[in-house]
């Protein structure tokens, strides 16, 4: 039944997305917001078809504040990464510099909004991109970061890279950290049927040390970690 499952959830994602993405490519010289739409048509697509075709539920433990903040979410899977234009609105995601060198996914990337890390071009592209981050901030738009910088299997805990508590210093927004438990079910190969949670942390006002703003988004977003 998992293998059943599994292939009716990659075919019906994977040819899905291909129709939803040149729909989104489709729509960028003439409308950015027709392009997001079909962004979280996409990341939308991605929540229906695992809950419909691997029966994984998905519970949500408090919500984003209503005022602007970066979040920090934890990050085990692929699953919170596409889900994060479901989890939230229209946000703008911290996202490795790599990434918009690959063929029509920066492209779309970028028009999405995100804002690509340039962890070694030094203090010139840091300001850049704090620039990027206070517009989109101040267009209403929250601030989505993975602190750890890379998938992390579920019940490690991984120091937070050392930029985390930089950006944090010079966006001067308060934080607020996500906890998600994907990994024991949203493998890259056979996928698991339960339930995916994630958990809305305390916020986190900005302005704080760096060791203190490090070590309570650590134990945050690893609150799942049982």
């Amino acid at each position: 039944m998992i293998v059943l499952r599994n292939i009716a959830f990659y075919l019906a994602f994977y040819f899905g997305s291909i129709f939803i993405t040149a729909a989104a490519l489709a729509s960028v010289p003439f409308s950015k917001p027709a392009f997001r739409r079909r962004v979280e048509d996409w990341s939308g697509w991605q929540r229906w078809c695992m809950q419909t075709f691997l029966g994984i539920e998905l519970v949500i433990e408090g919500s984003p504040v209503g005022e602007p903040a970066l979040y920090a979410v934890k990050h085990e899977s692929f699953f919170e990464a596409i889900d994060a234009p479901t989890l939230f609105d229209s946000p703008a995601v911290f996202a490795k510099k790599e990434l918009h060198g690959i063929p029509g996914w920066g492209r779309a990337a970028a028009a999405y909004g995100l804002i690509f890390v340039a962890r070694e071009q030094g203090a010139k592209a840091l300001m850049t991109m704090i620039r990027s981050a206070k517009s989109r901030s101040a267009d209403g738009r929250p601030l989505v970061i993975f602190p750890e910088g890379t998938r992390v299997p579920h019940g490690e805990r991984r120091r937070l890279q050392s930029g985390f508590a930089g950006i944090y210093k010079m966006i001067g927004l308060p934080v607020v950290p996500v906890a998600v438990n994907s990994g024991p079910l949203y493998h890259r190969g056979l996928k698991k049927k339960g339930t995916i949670t994630y958990r809305f942390g305390e916020t986190i006002p900005a302005g704080l040390p760096r060791d203190e703003v490090e070590a309570r988004v650590l134990d945050a977003i690893n609150a799942l970690n049982d």
